[in-house]
């Protein structure tokens, strides 16, 4: 195994459990595989608990329930309930369409903690727009029923080219909703963002004037709003700590039954990442080629294996060295002392170079049928 020896090893504590891949929503900066509708299997309700349970047993304390859209999964209240029970403390991430309040409460009464509510932008035609889908009003009404129903408003806006100008008024429809955490999301390239990353990267000028409205938002509403502002890898000197270490803390579940160190990590060359179907939650934390492949430090070339930061970056993220460079062994290029930083100082040249509402090239939205086509044409 080329990371560290099995005897460092930790245990999972946060367990990403993406449900399904269907949504209804077409956000061109979703997280999902491009190919997803190439993973249509879905794990059934039995699977699902099987590995909640040993999940849980191996010392997992946090449960994100995603996607996709997990309100599709018509066993989710069955879920959270089974959660709930084996001691979970557990996150439902949605988009909030079609989240009836009746639903609400059934999910409330099953035991489910904590839901993070996305909206795409602070105006109907933008936020649709970008959703693929007529949901901006009703965004809104599960933002009050969630309040209703005393939850915290835990509201996620992606930001990018196509929103950052909205950023005030963005903080100005959180501070309405009454929400009481902000994650101001800038894009992170992976995905549909990475295939859509030139209409999306806004431009050095433009992220910081949003990053400074946000900072003053955030000491205007210090005590009754807490804004999250989680800056853009290819704005940072230095990478960050992707999952806090690779299979050192996080598990993600896909939802034909795929094991992944983060969610991108199927995407990755060579690395055969087990199924929950084939091998036990323990086996795969400990045993697997996949979960060990980028352990401790033994993998790194230079710079990153003299660096003294590379135990608090871990060498940044696998997937966009790969993406970037083509070799998921190199140091991720958003670092400054990386050799291939050159390409994320180009892409950041190219959209400087567009007017900030400017599209530079159409924009692939994410849909079964182009999930499809791009498919085909990487085989």
């Amino acid at each position: 195994m080329a990371g560290s020896d099995k005897a460092e090893i930790s245990k999972p504590r946060w367990l990403l459990a993406e449900l399904t891949y269907a949504c209804p929503l077409q956000c061109p900066y979703c997280s999902n595989p491009i190919d997803f509708a190439q993973h249509d299997a879905e794990m059934s309700t039995d699977d699902w608990k099987r590995v909640l349970s040993q999940a849980r047993g191996m010392g997992a304390v946090q449960l994100g329930f995603s996607g996709g859209e997990p309100l599709v999964r018509q066993d989710l209240t069955e879920l959270v309930d089974h959660a709930g029970n084996l001691g979970y403390y557990s996150n439902l991430i949605t988009s909030g369409y079609g989240l009836s309040e009746q639903r609400i409460v059934a999910l409330k009464n099953a035991g489910l903690d904590h839901i993070q509510l996305s909206i795409q932008a602070s105006s109907r035609d933008l936020s649709d727009y970008i959703a693929g889908t007529t949901s901006f009003d009703d965004k809104r009404e599960v933002a009050r029923l969630i309040k209703k129903h005393g939850y915290p408003m835990v509201l996620c806006v992606v930001i990018h080219r196509q929103n950052i100008h909205q950023m005030e008024s963005i903080l100005d429809m959180a501070a309405d909703l009454g929400a009481d955490y902000v994650e101001l999301a800038n894009t992170q390239y992976y995905g549909w963002a990475r295939l859509n990353r030139d209409s999306l990267l806004p431009s050095r000028e433009q992220f910081e004037q949003a990053e400074e409205i946000a900072q003053a938002y955030k000491e205007k509403m210090k005590g009754k709003m807490k804004i999250y502002y989680v800056v853009p890898d290819y704005y940072e000197d230095r990478p960050k700590a992707c999952m806090n270490g690779w299979g050192t803390t996080f598990l993600t579940i896909a939802p034909d039954g795929v094991a992944l160190p983060c969610h991108s990590a199927r995407n990755l060359p060579g690395l055969d990442c087990p199924n929950v179907k084939d091998l036990s939650i323990k086996e795969i934390w400990e045993q697997s080629e996949a979960f060990n492949h980028f352990r401790g430090d033994t993998w790194m070339k230079e710079p990153c294996r003299s660096c003294p930061e590379k135990n608090k970056d871990f060498g940044g993220c696998r997937c966009q060295a790969f993406m970037l460079t083509g070799d998921p062994a190199n140091g991720d290029p958003v670092c400054s002392l990386s050799p291939d930083h050159n390409v994320v100082l180009d892409a950041i040249a190219a959209g400087a170079t567009h007017s900030q509402s400017e599209i530079p090239q159409p924009m692939v939205f994410r849909n079964p049928k182009n999930s499809k086509s791009i498919g085909a044409k990487s085989l």
